[in-house]
């Protein structure tokens, strides 16, 4: 499928004409900021908006609406000759669409996919709307606090990930002849979301996407949440004396650096493979 780079000066047909399609048969990741301003939309607790609307311990957007366009259901968000009920909360995959978003060293690239702008495709009312520069539908989304947020959680996600590798390479672990630990790294870049949530288990997923922090300030939500799982680690992990529980230990880290990541729109598998690799340069083995 083509993809086509845009710069912010790039005009487009991007006035919603308010059909609903974009609303039906999607997969929307969530990073736990947005949960948070989901659920602050729907003036419930996080808690509850996660386990009632969302799948996965929380990553990923309940789709289990009507049935509506191509025979797709609609987002657990939607209501039927109305749109979205949390518009105000909604989360950066929303009010990008139909642009995508990457971030390569520090560099932000927009961009669509497909030989066709994909609002046409069930849209094509748009064509007769006012068109937009990709800078001036962005702010008009105010796309700007998620962006934000998600930018900080990629770092936060390293961050877990390096706790892996701490455990790793610098207790012993690795040292000691481990093979088992750069083993399950590989296996839970491959494994289903409901499975690896299952292998983190309900304590650390729930410290992963519903710490209890309010914050307005994404980045400010973001710091804070860091820290939290910093103290946690600390907590759990500041006295392991045996290479069992430093390999258990590592393999949380790691399972959930890869959870967060696949909210995030991360390949977990390419991931798990990169921080293989990194560890094998510094003399982990599998």
């Amino acid at each position: 499928m083509q993809t086509h780079t845009l710069n912010l000066q790039d005009i487009l047909p991007l006035s919603c004409s308010r059909t609903g399609y974009c609303c039906f048969g999607k997969i929307i990741y969530i990073n736990p900021w947005e949960l948070l301003s989901l659920a602050n939309e729907k003036k419930i607790t996080a808690r509850k908006f996660r386990d009632l609307y969302s799948d996965f311990g929380g990553i990923r957007l309940r789709f289990d609406g009507k049935t509506g366009f191509n025979n797709q259901q609609a987002c657990s968000q939607y209501v039927d000759n109305f749109g979205c009920s949390v518009h105000g909360g909604r989360p950066l995959a929303c009010r990008l669409y139909p642009l995508g978003r990457q971030v390569q060293s520090d560099d932000v690239h927009y961009m669509y996919q497909g030989d066709e702008f994909p609002c046409l495709e069930a849209c094509s009312g748009v064509l007769e709307l006012a068109q937009f520069r990709v800078g001036e539908y962005l702010k008009g989304q105010m796309t700007d606090k998620f962006e934000k947020a998600q930018d900080g959680y990629l770092e936060l996600m390293q961050n877990i990930a390096d706790i892996a590798f701490e455990l790793f390479l610098d207790t012993g672990l690795a040292e000691s002849g481990d093979r088992k630990t750069l083993a399950l790294w590989r296996k839970m870049g491959n494994e289903l979301p409901e499975v690896l949530a299952e292998r983190i288990g309900p304590e650390w997923v729930d410290c992963l996407m519903i710490p209890d922090i309010s914050d307005d300030d994404p980045l400010a939500f973001v710091a804070k949440h860091n820290d939290l799982i910093l103290l946690k680690a600390q907590e759990k992990f500041g006295a392991l004396t045996t290479n069992q529980e430093l390999h258990e230990a590592s393999v949380l880290m790691m399972g959930l650096a890869l959870h967060l990541a696949r909210g995030l729109g991360a390949n977990p598998k390419e991931l798990a493979e990169l921080w293989i690799d990194t560890a094998k340069r510094h003399g982990g083995q599998e």
